[in-house]
């Protein structure tokens, strides 16, 4: 059976045909299939670490185009048959939000910090776990939204907020995971949802989202447009770091206007792999993006053309690329925003934090839906 067009609100789809994508035949295919088989598995059995669920318009249709992907054997295709996997099983549409905006793209990375599992010796900024007195009072429609409440004598009351979490209102309860050098350290991997800590043993502690104190997340670069603080066209998470390094008051105290305060869990994931992904796989550098989960399904493989400062601040570089959606975050709302991810470590900062550019988002529909067999519902 045709699978018809998903139906994405605040949006239309615009058929296009795979020669309309600018750079699609030069593309390293083979690397998005990897992508999208991790994508795969997933869908064929439920990972033990998932964050929030997307929607699952797509899911039956991306079952099967993965079945198909299955029988292309046990070794990897080349770049070729890869490509031709992708034409065969999809169709194209590119997605034109309402408000004729077009698509945006940012940039996100896994912080790379040194850390130690005791305090001392300029280790003196604890990463907490989550509290188990924190109880979620809704359910928002992104990871990091929706309110949180804990018992206070017989009455609950909000969630301490991030200054009364740094003033020590959960020191002592044997939360900290690890403890890192800068609190600024901290205040990224908050944004960025996840982390490599680099501990004095050589090992690697892997760190990933695991709720956060129910206040609303205020993005502080805003306020720095706003007060005139850095020029809207300069605004870069390495302009944030500077203004927060050259005033650490100042820093702290813009800090503290984003209440909201994110918890952290330990994964067992080896060194070599990427972010865990809300969608519960590794995340592929250069290949994984963040989506409006209310909108697409984890799985989807999105194109996309973008004219990006890759190479520096200020240069504009094509990026025409396969992606596979395989995460969601609390800013990536709408049916064209995406946020690509970039690894992890200094390098990948440094891109990520520059991104904020259109362009263009088009979405890979799978062709056919699952057959069912006669007697079965579906």
């Amino acid at each position: 059976m045709v699978l018809p067009p998903p139906v994405i609100p605040g949006a239309r789809l615009v058929p296009l045909g795979f020669a309309d994508l600018d750079g699609w035949a030069a593309d390293g295919h083979a690397a998005a299939f990897s992508a999208f088989l991790a994508s795969c598995a997933a869908l064929a059995a439920p990972p033990r670490e998932v964050g929030p669920a997307s929607v699952p318009t797509l899911r039956d249709g991306l079952r099967r185009a993965c079945a198909g992907a299955r029988r292309l054997g046990p070794h990897p295709p080349g770049d070729l048959l890869a490509r031709l996997f992708f034409e065969a099983n999809f169709r194209l549409f590119q997605v034109v939000p309402d408000d004729g905006a077009g698509g945006f793209f940012t940039g996100y990375y896994e912080p790379e910090l040194d850390g130690a599992r005791i305090p001392g010796n300029g280790f003196d900024v604890p990463v907490y776990g989550r509290p188990d007195d924190l109880v979620m009072s809704g359910t928002g429609p992104a990871p990091n939204s929706g309110g949180a409440l804990r018992r206070d004598g017989d009455r609950m009351v909000p969630y301490f907020d991030r200054a009364a979490i740094e003033d020590g209102a959960l020191a002592g309860r044997g939360l900290e995971l690890v403890w890192l050098r800068d609190p600024v350290d901290l205040f990224f991997m908050q944004i960025q949802g996840s982390g490599r800590i680099r501990l004095p043993d050589g090992h690697v502690l892997r760190l990933n989202y695991d709720g956060y104190n129910g206040h609303p997340y205020l993005p502080v670069g805003r306020l720095l447009i706003q007060r005139g603080l850095v020029p809207r066209e300069e605004m870069s998470m390495a302009r944030i770091r500077a203004f927060m390094a050259a005033d650490p008051e100042a820093g702290r105290a813009l800090r503290r206007e984003n209440r909201s305060y994110v918890f952290f869990k330990a994964l067992d994931l080896g060194a070599e792999a990427g972010a865990m992904g809300a969608q519960g796989v590794p995340l592929t550098a250069g290949r994984s993006m963040a989506v409006d989960r209310r909108l697409h399904t984890y799985g989807s493989p999105v194109f996309v053309e973008a004219d990006l400062p890759l190479a520096a601040p200020g240069s504009s570089d094509a990026f025409r690329r396969l992606m596979i959606a395989q995460d969601t975050g609390s800013a990536i709302v709408g049916p064209a925003r995406a946020d690509l991810y970039f690894g992890s470590g200094p390098v990948a900062e440094e891109v990520a934090g520059r991104i904020r550019h259109p362009g263009r988002f088009t979405l890979l529909v799978p062709r056919l839906a699952p057959v069912i067999p006669a007697g079965r519902s579906p």
